[in-house]
């Protein structure tokens, strides 16, 4: 009887625990579709930006991507996002889709202009730089540098010599 308690209390520190935990990750865990505005912009590539990546301007937070789509017109990729009520985006601001790191997620990145006149919901982004694919600029890289030793070894004779033994 004194190893079923036993087990029972350790299974309850279990469940309490768990509970605390998914407790505190859903305070913490934005959720899409809060207060704020929404605003569109088009890209020719988004890369791996995803619903819930964050909107910054100058590395502060200032929003979330609400949902991504495929202009079936123009092929473009149109991503909407929600900003905060407080925050106002000039008219001629810009967008572009930039990496937290090589190894880091992306995030909208917003260029504010000097316009008087701001966005309001619904409008969109209209100068927009789409994302850079730095395992395509990796792979153009290394082909270009294989093309380069070779042109330079076949330019050389063929590569480098080794003197006859004597």
């Amino acid at each position: 009887m004194k190893n079923r308690v036993s087990e029972i209390i350790a299974g309850l520190v279990v469940i309490v625990a768990a509970a605390v935990f998914l407790a505190y990750a859903a305070s913490r865990t934005r959720t899409v579709g809060g207060t704020g505005y929404d605003l569109r912009a088009s890209f020719g590539s988004i890369g791996p930006l995803t619903v819930g990546s964050p909107v910054k301007i100058a590395g502060v937070t200032i929003g979330e991507v609400t949902r991504t789509s495929l202009d079936p017109q123009t092929y473009a990729a149109i991503v909407q996002f929600r900003i905060q009520p407080d925050v106002k985006i000039p008219k001629d601001s810009s967008a572009a889709i930039e990496s937290a790191s090589l190894l880091g997620s992306d995030y909208l990145s917003i260029s504010p202009g000097g316009s008087e006149t701001m966005l309001k919901p619904g409008q969109a982004i209209t100068a927009t730089q789409s994302a850079i694919n730095i395992e395509s600029l990796l792979g153009k890289f290394v082909f270009s540098a294989a093309n380069l030793a070779t042109s330079t070894a076949k330019a050389n004779g063929g590569g480098t010599s080794v003197p006859a033994p004597k």
